[in-house]
């Protein structure tokens, strides 16, 4: 037998609890009464989410940014949150100290009220967050129709470039250096877009596994083709490839960890995306169209070529 990856153990427990035709979201949405409760539980783990030189004050931070980029995502609010903590023999006070002003930090930018947790002892940190919200529409990955245009929240590489810079080493300017090391430490959920724009949404997914895997998963829901016809990297990012002989469209769609979100719309809110974009100041990108079909294709001078379905996933080798 195969060894077994994310997707594996996601089937089984599926089939275990009686929900084996359970269709992949971002947050779960369930009915108490007349009131649509929207949740979201994320895990950042210090040996495979925390580079050595991130501090715990950014990881704490980032383990309720995730909550909060699927909550954007879909186009709802979050309203309250709890964390689990575990923490090594040993942590400092200094340590629990800078965890907290992270929780706080998040809490206060994105308007989250930590309720409570639960502490535990173990061999390294790890974080766990979840977050409660309620809402009147979940936008969900399905809907993309063809003849629609799909966006992305922002630009993307800068986040993979960071990791590479502080895992590896890759050279980079000291001002792309700063920039890509702040967007994976510092990961800002374009929330406030989200809220405002989400009415006009006919699909949507968070990217933090790759925007090869959003596309891709949001083609095979909607059962439609998508076609990248713009690049979505920013400026400096393809430098910063040709110094580490790199590929752009490698770091921009294989990267992972953007917390940025991708989405659908009728040609007709074109100019509202893009009016609300400007008044927001989100660097929102059209990036191509939905066809009919299947798959992702990147489309270039010569031809149409297939996007393939690799991001980062648990447990890939």
């Amino acid at each position: 037998m195969g060894r077994l990856d994310e997707v594996g153990i996601i089937r089984i427990l599926q089939k275990a609890l009686g929900n084996a035709k359970f269709a992949p979201e971002d947050v779960e949405s369930f009915r108490i009464n007349d009131k649509k409760i929207v949740a979201k539980v994320d895990t950042l783990v210090q040996s495979t989410d925390m580079p050595s030189k991130m501090t715990v004050r950014d990881a704490a931070r980032k383990s309720i940014v995730a909550c909060v980029s699927d909550f954007a995502a879909k186009g709802a609010r979050p309203r309250y949150g709890m964390v689990s903590l575990n923490l090594p023999e040993g942590v400092s006070r200094q340590e629990v100290r800078q965890i907290a002003q992270g929780i706080k930090q998040a809490s206060e930018e994105f308007g989250v009220r930590i309720l409570g947790g639960d502490t535990n002892e173990g061999k390294e940190f790890v974080f766990q967050a979840c977050v409660f919200g309620a809402a009147k529409k979940v936008v969900p990955r399905k809907g993309a129709k063809p003849g629609e245009l799909v966006f992305v929240s922002g630009p993307f590489g800068h986040v993979a470039a960071g990791l590479e810079i502080l895992e590896r080493g890759r050279r980079a300017g000291p001002r792309f250096r700063t920039d890509a090391v702040k967007a994976f430490a510092r990961p800002r959920p374009r929330l406030g877009f989200a809220l405002k724009n989400g009415k006009y949404f006919t699909s949507s997914m968070d990217s933090s596994d790759g925007l090869a895997v959003t596309l891709n998963e949001m083609a095979r829901q909607s059962k439609c083709r998508f076609v990248v016809s713009s690049i979505p990297a920013n400026d400096g990012l393809e430098e910063f490839a040709r110094l580490n002989e790199m590929g752009v469209e490698e770091l921009v769609f294989h990267g992972g960890e953007e917390y940025e979100f991708a989405f659908t719309v009728p040609e007709r809110h074109r100019a509202a995306i893009q009016k609300n974009a400007r008044l927001t100041g989100t660097p929102v990108l059209e990036i191509g169209r939905v066809e009919k079909g299947r798959g992702v294709f990147i489309e270039k001078n010569d031809g149409l070529y297939r996007l393939r379905d690799s991001g980062w996933r648990h447990f890939k080798k």
